[in-house]
């Protein structure tokens, strides 16, 4: 619960800019408006002492200008609000586990597939602001890349270093949601979530996919499996022999009646199908909207219109103004 003062048409403090105008004017122009006379000697004008009336006499001035000041205060509607958080949110935890076999540098995504799930990754991170993720990467082994951290910078710079080659070749998806649940199942986040990414067919590792799905239901994840790949061929690069690069046309294969088993094990998972990168920007889009809305926070903003002290503090500064100057400055014509 906290309170601050807002205004509700804060436009109008732009008046506050003719007031130092108003300041010159009066400095500039105001001795000018008076009377003079002309005298053949000065003599008796010499270092004149000026009474404490006349000291005082542009203290009316400023007064006007304090006054308009104000007007201008209550004009933009000073208002204090008052706001209170029904329930505290502890966020949400995410690991992305990300399959990093020899397979994910075919070419049917641009430029391939581990680099366009990086990329939309990337997108997908930075619009989680708030909420703890994960890296984890597996493909004929796992191991985690990155654990759940708030500290983005450093996730999106070890996503970015993430590549093929450097482990065992294959897909290990047990394995891989195994370490993915290792790294969220102790979580007190309101919501665990592992979003599992690959293009193969499940054929190394020492955990069957189905246990670790069930697993993850035991623990309260939520899985989202997704299947990288465009249907029927793709184009994937082999080194020749003298070390350049020959494409061949690949059959894909993704065992989606497994993916689509192991997500929905779990409570209110879903397997998604990606053809190409823009179906895999709009599967990540759909996964931020879900988790976005599964959390309901009640909030409540109040507001109090607070001009009313200024307005008070105007109308008596602006009958002080008046009285000084029909009764203390009064001058006769």
């Amino acid at each position: 619960m906290f309170s601050s003062i807002i205004f509700a048409s804060p436009a109008f403090l732009w008046g506050l800019l003719i007031i130092p105008l108003l300041v010159v004017w009066y400095i500039m122009y105001y001795r000018k408006q008076k009377p003079t006379l002309q005298f053949s000697s000065i003599s008796l004008f010499i270092k004149p002492r000026k009474t404490i009336r006349q000291r005082l006499y542009p203290m009316l001035f400023v007064l006007r200008m304090l006054v308009l000041a104000l007007l201008i205060v209550v004009m933009a509607r000073p208002q204090s609000k008052l706001s209170r958080q029904e329930m505290k949110v502890e966020g949400i935890d995410i690991v992305l586990a990300m399959d990093v076999s020899g397979s994910m540098l075919a070419e049917d995504f641009k430029p391939n597939r581990l680099e366009a799930a990086k990329k939309v990754a990337e997108s997908f991170i930075k619009g989680r602001k708030s909420d703890r993720i994960g890296l984890v990467e597996f493909a004929g082994e796992a191991f985690t890349q990155t654990p759940l951290t708030i500290d983005h910078n450093v996730l999106l710079s070890q996503l970015d270093k993430v590549k093929s080659g450097e482990i065992e070749d294959g897909t290990a998806l047990g394995d891989g949601l195994a370490t993915a649940i290792n790294r969220v199942k102790d979580s007190k986040a309101v919501s665990k979530v592992i979003i599992l990414l690959t293009d193969g067919v499940n054929n190394q590792g020492s955990v069957d996919p189905k246990s670790a799905a069930e697993i993850a239901a035991l623990y309260g994840i939520r899985l989202y499996t997704i299947g990288l790949g465009t249907r029927g061929m793709a184009p994937y690069p082999f080194r020749t022999p003298f070390g350049g690069i020959q494409y061949q046309n690949i059959p894909v294969e993704i065992d989606e009646p497994l993916m689509e088993d192991m997500a929905e094990s779990t409570n209110g998972g879903k397997y998604f199908r990606a053809t190409n990168k823009k179906s895999l920007e709009n599967i990540f889009s759909e996964i931020d909207e879900m988790e976005k809305t599964r959390i309901d926070v009640t909030q409540y903003n109040q507001t109090k219109d607070e001009y009313l002290p200024f307005l008070i503090l105007a109308l008596l500064l602006l009958g002080l103004e008046i009285l000084l100057e029909l009764f203390y400055f009064r001058t006769t014509p």
